[in-house]
C-alpha cells in the first residue's frame, strides 16, 4: 500500500499530466493565465451531495464567466473522497472575480461542512500536448 506522501506526489504528477494533455491555448496569451489545483478532501458519507454542488458551480462558472476557461475535477479511484480541481483562468483578476460570483459563493456555503481539507497550489505551465481539434 503507498504511502500518503507517494499518493500526494503521484496526484499532483496525474494532474499535471491532465494539464498537459487537455490545456486549450498555447503562446504567449499562456504567460498571463492563472492555473491552479484545488486539492479536496471531503466526507466520504457525502460525495454524492458535494459532487452535484461542485457540477453545478463548474458549469454556472463556464457559462457565465469568460474569464473561466477550463475545470477538470477528478477522483482518486483507491480513495474517491480525495478529490483533485485543475483549474485555468484567463488572469489573476478572472479568477478574483470568479470567487466573487453568487454561483461560487453558494458552492462555498454549501459544501462548508462537506470539505474536510482544501489546499490551493497554483502551478506553473510547462508543456502542452494535445492533439489536433
Amino acid at each position: 500500500m503507498l504511502r500518503k506522501s507517494a499518493f500526494k506526489k503521484l496526484r499532483i504528477i496525474g494532474l499535471l499530466v491532465l494539464a498537459f494533455l487537455f490545456f486549450q491555448h498555447a503562446g504567449a496569451q499562456e504567460s498571463k493565465q492563472m492555473v491552479r489545483l484545488a486539492k479536496i478532501i471531503v466526507d466520504s458519507t457525502q460525495l454524492k451531495a458535494y459532487s452535484k454542488a461542485l457540477n453545478e458551480q463548474m458549469n454556472a462558472a463556464i457559462k457565465l464567466e469568460p474569464g473561466v476557461l477550463t475545470y477538470y475535477a477528478v477522483a482518486e479511484k483507491s480513495a474517491p473522497n480525495q478529490i483533485t480541481i485543475l483549474e485555468i483562468y484567463a488572469d489573476t483578476t478572472a479568477y478574483q472575480s470568479h470567487i466573487k460570483t453568487p454561483h461560487f459563493l453558494k458552492y462555498k456555503d454549501t459544501v462548508k461542512n462537506m470539505v474536510t481539507s482544501l489546499e490551493l497550489v497554483d502551478v506553473t505551465l510547462i508543456g502542452v500536448a494535445k492533439k489536433p481539434d
